[in-house]
């Protein structure tokens, strides 16, 4: 009954999108490689590889110095390495990232420092949508473009 109110507020400090939250703490520190399947928040300190499959929080306490794979993450602490985010990277007003980015989109609040080399990735469905403005580019109007075979051709 006691326990009930404080795993309602991790669950909604963390906005957990698996419905389970990994979670290390301030004055935890971790070296290595970490794997999970699930959201993940660091208050502690992390100097190693991350790849989860999730959500990553890192909170205002947090520190990561390594290469992360992540669907999507929140940045309150500190980020120096290189990072790939599959979908959303927000940045709070007391994030610190530097090093390389690649998401596909970035949201990022005043005060936040970015200092990074960033590629902005759409994800496969892109190229495919840009490859038929190219040929139409072409005014190939007698035959519609059906693929790779038009190309070859020309």
């Amino acid at each position: 009954m006691f326990g009930s109110s404080k795993e309602e507020d991790v669950r909604r400090s963390a906005i957990p999108s698996s419905g389970v939250v990994n979670s290390l703490v301030k004055g935890t520190a971790v070296g290595g490689k970490i794997k999970c399947d699930s959201d993940i928040r660091i208050d502690g300190v992390i100097n190693g590889d991350l790849v989860c499959t999730a959500k990553l929080i890192i909170g205002p306490t947090g520190v990561i110095e390594g290469n992360v794979t992540c669907q999507s993450a929140v940045i309150e602490g500190r980020y120096k390495g290189k990072i790939k985010v599959a979908e959303l990277l927000s940045l709070r007003e007391t994030a610190v990232v530097e090093g390389e980015v690649t998401a596909q989109k970035i949201q990022m609040q005043a005060g936040a420092v970015f200092n990074v080399v960033c590629h902005m990735e759409t994800g496969l469905a892109a190229p495919a949508s840009k490859q038929p403005e190219k040929k139409s580019e072409k005014n190939d109007a007698k035959e519609p473009a059906t693929g790779g075979t038009t190309e070859s051709n020309a």
